[in-house]
């Protein structure tokens, strides 16, 4: 055995725009969007938090 087998737990690659979903099952595809709706929902609070910081700065320099 080499220290370099590999035996753990490789991690499963997420969703790749433009794979080929025709190997995927039903189930997988479902799990696929739940990701996908989670990673937007996240995209857009981070949008959100740097607008509210943005609109923060620009406040403050208008004062000034």
């Amino acid at each position: 055995m080499s220290i370099f087998d590999d035996d753990g737990d490789k991690p499963v690659p997420g969703h790749q725009v433009g794979q080929d979903l025709s190997l995927l099952s039903v189930e997988e595809l479902r799990e696929r969007v739940d990701q996908l709706k989670r990673e937007i929902v996240r995209l857009e609070q981070e949008l959100a938090s740097k607008g509210a910081t943005k609109d923060a700065a620009e406040a403050l320099f208008r004062r000034g």
